[in-house]
């Protein structure tokens, strides 16, 4: 009696699983289309760090306000107005020195503060970061590129991940020789985005050494957006 119900405790599991597999019972084929969509970027966010050390925190502040100011005052001339940056509040904390064998020396205080610059004319790239430089703000951080059409693109590999399932699932059934019927089920397995900016995902700026030295030239590539769906047939013989 034990060893029947132990069968049936099997094939009660078994039946479990298979209902809760997200398959149907009768024949079928299942399949993953994925697609990519490569674009130029036509937008650069560019994120940058401003820092004032001085020895007290209300100089410290003052001499970030007046970078930042210095900043947007110039902006104008690369077509971006104010909307188009956004700035973090404003940090200061003390600054110290570690003398050796000597406990730490206030020196002095740090404020911080980091801002958001979003350029669509990539051709001033160079220019804006060079003009942020002239200005003393200490540190260009990051450059993210995007797609102004992004979520179009995305829509379209989403479409063309569809058609590349279905396609799996025609070659697979005619091999078989059988007959590919409706869908089942799709489910979306995962959609990215990424970009390359130069070499290795990084900012790669050609120099010179001479001061005459001809401006940085930035090497952009494409931002590609991905799709993929898994996608449930059924088959008829």
């Amino acid at each position: 009696m034990k060893k029947y119900l132990f069968l049936l405790t099997i094939i009660g599991l078994s039946s479990f699983a298979h209902a809760n597999s997200g398959l149907p019972d009768n024949r079928h084929v299942a399949v993953t289309g994925h697609a990519e969509i490569s674009a130029k970027p036509d937008i650069a966010i560019v994120h940058l760090q401003v820092v004032g050390k001085q020895k007290t925190s209300l100089q410290a502040k003052q001499e970030v306000d007046d970078k930042v100011n210095k900043l947007l005052k110039g902006l104008a001339k690369f077509n971006v107005d104010k909307e188009n940056v956004s700035a973090s509040s404003i940090s200061t904390q003390p600054h110290y020195t570690y003398p050796r064998n000597q406990e730490r020396q206030l020196s002095g205080y740090q404020a911080i503060r980091t801002l958001k610059v979003s350029l669509t004319d990539l051709n001033k790239l160079n220019q804006l970061m060079d003009f942020a430089l002239s200005v003393e703000i200490n540190e260009i951080r990051n450059i993210e590129l995007k797609s102004s059409q992004a979520d179009t693109l995305k829509q379209q590999a989403y479409i063309l991940a569809v058609k590349n399932a279905k396609q799996q699932a025609s070659a697979l059934a005619s091999a078989f020789d059988s007959t590919l019927g409706g869908v089942y089920s799709i489910n979306v397995v995962a959609e990215h985005s990424h970009y390359r900016f130069g070499q290795n995902k990084a900012v790669e700026r050609i120099q010179f050494q001479s001061s005459d030295a001809a401006p940085g030239q930035y090497l952009e590539q494409n931002i590609n957006f991905s799709a993929s769906v898994n996608a449930v047939f059924d088959l008829t013989l």
